[in-house]
């Protein structure tokens, strides 16, 4: 997991660090709309696939994690999914209390051992514990008494999160686990609540920010993590690359991309194959009310190259986004697109390409913001030649963060000499996650335009903004 505040982004890339780009998402059916879920880690064991995540609690507009639980979910179809009900919690581990992040469960010796990242009551901030169970469903139980890994850990990461868990073929044990570009990997002894062997470093895994799955597939070693680089998402999110290797513990050859950055900025793999299909299990933040802390669950098929790397993963929609895009000819699409202001690391261009949002916290073809402007602002189309129109379909931005909901809006045109208000308009509505549309008398003009106003204290973003022919 991974705390992000759009205005310490800014900050760090007005210094001329590290920025990030942009690529494209769409948002998968959530296997769950009744909690928020997230972190994934699967397991099949007989005809039964489980996913065991995390759950958010945070309320609407919040700015943190607020986890306290994991759940485990069943299906034996992969389409549809049972919540067996929160199946371990930090009162499982007295010497935690906060903080039920990313965690996976390995079987071993008939028992299955699920490893977690809490936030410990001492020294440090999250350790890395073991609970263990007789069944995939528990009951579980502290396998140790105290964390597997702390701080205190020698070569421990910067942040001791994320662990995934691999057995070999022959037995042995291995975890990864780790964050802030830290990862880190070790042995496990045959009890699984101990270390065999130092802390290492793998070499190879390159823009590693947390959240790895590591697996076996045909004698090859696969290891995939959230990478936060300019190759591959816009800033502060977070996209899915993968490495392989001969050796478990490397050293890795970086092979790619796998997973497109999705519509929350915390990105978490698993993969896993069922019923002779390979699945990508992923969190987005586009369920009904989600955000960056109120993410959802869901998956995707996921394809093989004769080679063995992996094709992209295409991330299909399953009907829990916003409001859906208003029909008619889209003028937009074939105009110019200007701007009284857009911070540097969005994307004007976004709002006139076509693309449906699933949320508006769909930042995955990017987005126009004006952070940190407040007030005032405005987008521009223009034509080369005049064109009718009567109606605008407007789905706005809104990071949970420095960009919010505007207060108002106005939709403009150009006269020949001004730009005046459009004739006959109705109401510029300012509600999330839908398109927003707006009528008036039709006019024939070169060139339109939004004018938006900020809620004190925020900027204002736009995702798609339709201009609709007159008659269409």
């Amino acid at each position: 997991m991974r705390r992000h505040i759009r205005r310490l982004c800014a900050a760090v890339c007005a210094l001329g660090l590290a920025v990030l780009g942009a690529g494209p998402a769409l948002g998968a059916a959530p296997i769950t709309t009744a909690i928020y879920t997230a972190d994934p880690a699967a397991l099949v064991v007989g005809n039964t696939l489980y996913l065991y995540t995390g759950h958010d609690e945070a309320a609407t507009g919040g700015t943190n994690f607020v986890m306290r639980d994991w759940h485990v979910f069943t299906s034996t179809d992969a389409t549809t999914f049972t919540d067996q009900g929160a199946k371990l919690s930090l009162a499982n581990f007295p010497w935690a209390g906060a903080d039920a992040w990313a965690g996976e469960v390995e079987p071993h010796n008939g028992k299955y051992y699920w490893y977690v990242p809490v936030n410990g009551n001492g020294a440090g901030w999250m350790d890395i514990g073991v609970a263990v169970g007789d069944t995939p469903l528990g009951p579980f139980r502290d396998a140790k008494g105290g964390p597997l890994i702390s701080d205190s850990t020698p070569n421990s990461s910067p942040l001791n999160i994320d662990p995934t868990v691999f057995t070999d073929d022959d037995g042995q044990v291995y975890m990864y686990w780790g964050s802030y570009n830290g990862v880190r990997a070790a042995r496990l002894n045959s009890d699984m609540i101990s270390l065999n062997g130092p802390v290492i470093t793998p070499q190879g895994v390159s823009n590693f920010w947390e959240a790895p799955w590591m697996f076996k597939r045909n004698g090859v070693y696969y290891l995939a993590y959230a990478a936060n680089d300019s190759g591959c998402s816009a800033p502060g999110y977070a996209c899915i690359r993968y490495a392989t290797a001969s050796n478990p513990l490397g050293p890795w050859t970086q092979r790619g991309v796998v997973l497109d950055q999705v519509t929350s900025t915390t990105n978490h793999p698993a993969i896993i194959e069922f019923n002779g299909q390979w699945y990508m299990v992923y969190h987005n933040a586009s369920s009904p009310g989600g955000g960056n802390f109120r993410r959802s669950v869901t998956l995707d098929k996921l394809y093989w190259n004769a080679d063995g790397t992996m094709q992209k993963v295409v991330q299909t929609t399953g009907g829990t986004g916003g409001g859906g895009q208003p029909s008619g000819t889209n003028l937009a699409t074939s105009a110019t697109a200007s701007t009284s202001f857009v911070s540097s690391w969005e994307t004007l261009g976004a709002i006139n390409d076509g693309f449906v949002p699933t949320s508006s916290a769909d930042h995955s073809h990017g987005a126009y913001g004006n952070w940190n402007h407040q007030g005032t602002e405005w987008i521009e189309y223009r034509w080369t030649s005049a064109q009718n129109i009567n109606r605008v379909a407007t789905y706005w931005f809104d990071d949970n963060q420095g960009i919010d909901l505007p207060a108002s809006c106005q939709v403009q045109y150009w006269n020949g000499s001004a730009y005046v208000a459009v004739p006959g308009q109705s109401a510029c509505g300012v509600a999330g996650n839908t398109y927003n549309v707006t009528t008036f008398t039709p006019v024939s003009t070169t060139r339109l335009r939004l004018s938006i106003t900020s809620r004190t204290g925020y900027s204002t973003g736009v995702l798609e903004w339709m201009a609709m022919r007159a008659g269409s």
